[in-house]
């Protein structure tokens, strides 16, 4: 029997990746998040042909929890189980913190923390009787350390961190772990779209902002791969991962090393 595996935010970038590595590794997908209905069911389709494994997808905001308690349902309802829940959706927004709008910080705050709340609130139960579960949530090296300018999104991944913790006590004789993957900078089309943006802001090249101001805290001097973080994501999903729990692995170039 195929195990199922709910991805937020896994219709681009990091999540993507997590998604497909889960398919190509045997296992029904939930997907969810936001793009283009054509891009998104092509992507579906692929997933399927290429894997063997079935792919569903759903549109659920990760703003709102009535929208967040159907993802998990219909996930349970027509592909069986709910066996492994990946927590990745995420926003970015950068600004001092004085000027910092009062909407993007509720924004920030309710995808990139509130909505694992809700998403484990809904999914909890259904683990609990099944006797066994993965919670796998996508934190960041913000989820350790701090960087100016971005205080939403260092509040909600300390708060992951946190959260990640308390769940995996409560958990810990249940059959089901909580953990956290913090990765260092990726270099998803997201951040790619940024780097000319940035390069034009502080009057520098592109190679610049990458090596000088993206890459500056990453010892390896190298960009983390989505690949690795999936990668990981299938480690702490299996047997041999059932006793790690309420604890993160850093995948960060040595960021929080220093």
């Amino acid at each position: 029997m195929h195990r199922t595996v709910i991805v937020t935010g896994s219709t681009s970038g990091i999540g993507l990746a997590i998604a497909r590595a889960f398919a190509n590794d045997g296992c029904n997908i939930m997907l969810n998040g936001f793009g283009l209905e054509h891009e998104i069911e092509d992507t579906r389709l692929l997933m399927e042909a290429e894997s063997g494994t079935r792919v569903l997808y759903h549109p659920a905001d990760m703003t709102k929890p009535d929208e967040i308690a159907d993802l998990i349902k219909t996930a349970n309802e027509k592909l069986g189980s709910v066996d492994i829940l990946i927590n990745n959706a995420g926003v970015q927004h950068v600004a001092p913190l004085e000027e910092f709008p009062t909407e993007k910080w509720n924004q920030i705050i309710a995808i990139n923390l509130t909505s694992s709340f809700h998403t484990m609130h809904a999914v909890i139960p259904l683990m609990k009787a099944a006797g066994k579960g993965r919670i796998i949530n996508i934190a960041s090296a913000h989820g350790l350390v701090a960087s100016p300018y971005k205080s939403a999104y260092v509040a909600a991944k300390h708060g992951i961190i946190g959260l990640t913790k308390s769940a995996a006590l409560e958990l810990a004789e249940t059959g089901i772990t909580v953990n956290a993957i913090c990765p260092g900078y990726v270099l998803t089309s997201l951040l790619e779209k940024q780097i000319p943006d940035t390069a034009k802001a502080r009057g520098i090249s592109e190679d610049e902002v990458k090596n000088d101001v993206l890459l500056r805290l990453q010892a390896t001097k190298e960009f983390v791969k989505a690949a690795d973080i999936a990668a990981t994501a299938i480690f702490l999903a299996s047997d041999a991962a059932k006793q790690i729990t309420g604890t993160h692995i850093s995948i960060d170039g040595g960021w929080t090393a220093q």
